[in-house]
This record gives structure tokens, sequence and C-alpha cells, in this order.
């Protein structure tokens, strides 16, 4: 089995730091807004590397965190006039319950920034006493990035690149602009903790190193994340991590590719954001996979506005298929090597579910034909692929049902097309922040593309007019 990893840009032969044993990290959702199709991408495709890993063989451990205390949940707080604890933990409970409608499963262990104050606060303090790090007269505590000799090894840059045209903000105190927060001083009306350098909390860099070493020593096998994460946030773990043990830090590390609708990064500032609940109201979890799976994990997807509902119909096809071969001869048993050996072969090659999945218009072209031919093996293919394919999170319904959901959602439920989601999800920003003349603009927009947005104590719905 072959992983690409980022720190050397190519693919490596996997094998872990303990034989059996894979510690596996990804960093999770930092829980200033509800889930968008970023987030639910992101999640599936390490919850599928772990699964596909404890196929192999191996014994995973995953971690996986949220960040629940930052700039920007601080800031949502104060729009929302709710305690910063508690709007993360608010957030966190609708992220898990639209995770689990997509049928994602929970990792291994779950990890939160505020369960690990301590744990972070001890990192920094020997970061400081091994010189790699300093305090300041405000309570602010700087990483010193010229103290770490190895800085831009994953990104492949240069201090200094970094340092080319950054400049440092009025009244910080750094010693060089590139240097980064691990912890940061209390501002009045804050959420903060106790330190040896005053009132504060933890930078967002500094949590997952603190946290890596909570759940798993000084090593890991593999760390996760979008491509965005790159630099700032993974360079600077490797900073943080191997200037106080001295060790490598990870052995292979993973980034998927980012969103973009219709061409576009998707972004809460372009309006373009699309959240998981409301791609659920409109199609299957199953559909929602299918389509993000299409493309391997390491690339950029471009959501269109047929991406999911050709997805959808290509797994209405299979699972009519599905119907006819198991009313016909009944389940079957899996045994089919070929298909799940095929299977493995994608996999192997840096978990291209997206070859694995164009592999089925052939195999169920051949079920197709058994069928016809009246070779009651088909049922036995069906059942390999169902067992098979599962692994991606298809294919785990019962055809009768899928069938119906589908149906039911598309005689009762219209999509709502991505300009139109937008445009409200910008509406509603503008609303939190109290821009009552862009807000109204915006709905006057959505009410001439023929759609209303009613607005509740939770957020808003969009609805056909």
């Amino acid at each position: 089995m072959r992983i690409y990893n980022t720190l050397t840009r190519t693919k490596e032969e996997f094998a872990p730091l303990e034989k059996g044993k894979v510690r596996m990290y990804a960093c999770g959702i930092t829980v200033s807004g509800e889930a968008h199709i970023g987030h639910g991408f992101q999640a599936l495709i390490y919850d599928i590397i772990r699964k596909y890993l404890e196929k192999k063989g191996y014994s995973v451990t995953y971690a996986r965190n949220y960040t629940d205390v930052d700039d920007k949940i601080i800031a949502r707080s104060r729009e929302t006039g709710i305690p910063a604890d508690r709007y993360a933990a608010m957030t966190i409970e609708k992220i898990d319950r639209v995770m689990r409608e997509m049928d994602i499963d929970d990792p291994t262990v779950w990890l939160k920034a505020t369960e690990n104050i301590d744990n972070i606060i001890d990192f920094i303090s020997e970061l400081i006493a091994k010189g790699h790090a300093y305090a300041v007269p405000c309570g602010d505590v700087y990483f010193d990035v010229t103290s770490f000799k190895g800085y831009g090894c994953l990104s492949n840059r240069t201090v200094e690149d970094m340092l080319d045209g950054v400049r440092i903000d009025n009244g910080e105190e750094k010693r060089n602009p590139a240097d980064f927060a691990l912890w940061k001083a209390a501002k009045e009306g804050e959420i903060s903790w106790r330190s040896p350098w005053g009132e504060g909390r933890p930078g967002w860099h500094i949590e997952c190193s603190a946290m890596n070493r909570a759940a798993f020593g000084e090593q890991i096998d593999i760390h996760g994340g979008g491509r965005d994460l790159i630099f700032p946030h993974h360079e600077n773990e490797i900073a943080q991590t191997e200037s106080l043990t001295g060790k490598r830090f990870v052995k292979y590390w993973t980034h998927n590719g980012l969103i973009k609708v219709n061409g576009q990064k998707m972004s809460k500032s372009l309006g373009n954001s699309l959240l998981l609940e409301d791609l659920l109201k409109s199609y299957s979890n199953e559909a929602i996979k299918f389509a993000l799976l299409q493309t391997n994990y390491r690339n950029d997807i471009n959501i269109t506005d047929n991406l999911f509902p050709d997805a959808e119909k290509h797994l209405t096809d299979f699972y009519r298929t599905i119907s006819a071969v198991e009313s016909k001869y009944g389940k079957g048993v899996a045994g089919n090597s070929e298909i799940d050996s095929r299977f493995d072969e994608c996999m192997d090659d840096d978990f291209n579910t997206a070859l694995a999945l164009s592999d089925l218009f052939g195999i169920f072209k051949k079920i197709s034909a058994k069928l016809a031919a009246g070779d009651s093996t088909c049922a036995d293919d069906v059942a390999q692929v169902k067992k098979t394919y599962s692994l991606l999170g298809i294919f785990k319904k019962d055809a009768a049902q899928y069938l119906a959901e589908v149906e039911s959602k598309a005689n009762n439920v219209e999509s709502v097309p991505a300009e139109v989601v937008g445009l409200a999800e910008k509406r509603w920003q503008a609303k939190l922040a109290r821009n009552w003349a862009e807000a109204d603009a915006l709905r006057a927009e959505i009410d001439r593309l023929g759609y209303a947005v009613k607005d509740g104590k939770e957020g808003y719905e969009v609805v056909k007019k």
C-alpha cells in the first residue's frame, strides 16, 4: 500500500512506526459555525482511511479534535450574546448530529482544546525552557521560528520568504514578524484560563500539538487535514512538536483537496457555503458520498449544479439492479474475490476511491447481463459489491428502502440552487452583524429568484415560494 506524503511529495510504501498498529490524527472543525460540505468531505475521507487500514489488518487508533475556543468563536459569541463555551457546545451538538446523518463514524478518540488547557500550558512551558518560545510583558507567548532549523519543510518555504512583506501589528511584541502565538492574553470579556503568563487562552496551532502528545506521545503515523492547513497550521505543529521532542513528529502527512462551487473557492465571504444539513434535505447521504468520492481525495472538488443529482441518479440505477436481482434470487453470499481484490488494488494506490467507484459501472453491467441470462450467481456478485463498497459508505441500505426514500425526496423536496443557498447564508451573516439594509436587499434578491427565507431561533430555512 502506497500513501502520498506531503512532506516528501512522493507516494511512499506504508509502514507504521509500530508493526500492526497505526496512530492517526486528523484536524477537525473549528466550531464557529455549522458543518458545511468541506467539513463533511474531510471527515468522510479520514473515516474511510481508518476503515481501510483496519481492513488491511491494522489496529487503528484514530483521534480527531474540535477547536472549541478561538477568535472566530469569541466573535460569534459577541454577535449572538451566547457565552463562548456555551456557543461552542451548542455548535458541536449540531455538527455531531449532522455527521451521524451522513453516517460518518466517530473517531476512536475525541479531543477538545478546552479539555486540554493544562496539557497546552505544560507544552508551552517546556518550549520556553528549551529556548524555543518567549513570553512578552502583555501576557502573550510566541514561538521563535528562527530557533527551529527545519521551519518551512512541509510547505517548502524559507523563513526569509515568510518574512517578506509580513509586518508586526500594532500592539504585538514579537521578536520576528513570522513568530506565532502560543498563548494569547485575555481581552476584556473574553473566555480565559489562568496560566504562568496571566489570564489568557491558547493559540490555534499549539492545541493540536499538545492534544497529539496527550493522546499518542511523541510520534504518530498519519496526520491529516485539508490542504489549506499545510501552512501555517501544520508547519507550526511540526516546529512546536519537534522542537520539544527532537524527534520526527509525523511519518506520513496527508492532505485532502478543497471544495469549489462552480469554480470558485467555497467561503462565507463569497456567500457560497453549502451546509451539510441543507444538502441532506435534498439528497441521500450515500449520493453525497458518491459525488464527493468520484474525485481523488487530494484533488479539489468542483461542485456544480449537476454533481449531486447525477450521483443520485447513478446510485438509484445501481439500487434498481440490486432490487431486481434480490427480488428474483434473494440475497446472495459474498464470495467474488475479483471484485474485492480490484477494490483493494485501487485503495492501495493512495486510497483511490475515484478509481474504485468508476469500476462499479462495469461491475453492474456484468451483473445486469447475468440477470438477463438467468445466471443466479449475479446475487452473489451483488452481495460482494454491498460488502466491499460499504467501506465507502454506500450500498448499506435495503434496496427497496433506498428507492422509496429517493422517490419521496424527489416528490416533496426541490433542491435549492447553490446561488440561493449562498445568498441566504450571506443574508444571515449580515443579520447577525445587524446590517439590516444589506440583509433586506439580500432577502429581496432571494425573493426575486422565487425562494423565501424563514428565520427561526436556531437559524434559517430556504423554501420554494
